[in-house]
């Protein structure tokens, strides 16, 4: 079941939803089921969720970009990349919270315009910066150090639409 953080007020959650206009994602474990798919061959296949591309798109209709940020620099996640015609992509990141300044150049953000969902011990970091002035999420089987960071607990479990169910928690939230 979703549940939003009684750390935030609705009202704090409307004005601060009123603000992103930036959703960044982890890939496994919120766009992937946390599964990973070999053949004979040893070829690597993920699982992504349509619903979760929906979700971009809804989002970039309401003027709002999702980028992906990732530890694994994969030409499958690249190319799943390419199709949702994400703007950024951020390959290869092992510590995710020392690259958000960085990110913030990048982007010409403030910390204050971005969304993070994460699921992992490794998401917490960023999502702990992002937390203190923008908003975050998780996915319902996230592990708990991930949980504790979120304001947003998603109904959905990664790969099966997490990242939609934010993205909608986002645009109702703006809607007031």
């Amino acid at each position: 079941m979703a549940s939003t953080s009684k750390n935030l007020s609705p009202a704090e959650i409307r004005l601060r939803a009123g603000r992103i206009k930036l959703v960044l994602t982890d890939v496994d474990g919120v766009l992937t089921d946390t599964g990973v798919y070999y053949s004979a061959n040893g070829e690597e296949l993920k699982r992504f969720s349509i619903r979760d591309g929906m979700g971009m798109e809804r989002l970039r209709e309401h003027g709002i970009a999702t980028a992906m940020m990732t530890r694994e620099a994969s030409p499958r996640v690249e190319a799943r990349s390419k199709q949702l015609k994400l703007e950024h992509y951020f390959p290869g990141v092992w510590d995710k919270a020392e690259a958000l300044p960085q990110l913030l150049k990048t982007v010409g953000l403030k910390l204050s315009e971005l969304a993070y969902i994460g699921d992992d011990v490794n998401d917490v970091g960023i999502m702990e910066e992002i937390r203190s002035e923008g908003l975050t999420a998780c996915p319902s089987d996230a592990m708990p150090e991930a949980r504790a960071v979120a304001h947003y607990v998603a109904k959905a479990h990664g790969g099966n639409g997490a990242f939609r169910d934010f993205a909608e928690w986002i645009l109702k939230n703006r809607a007031g």
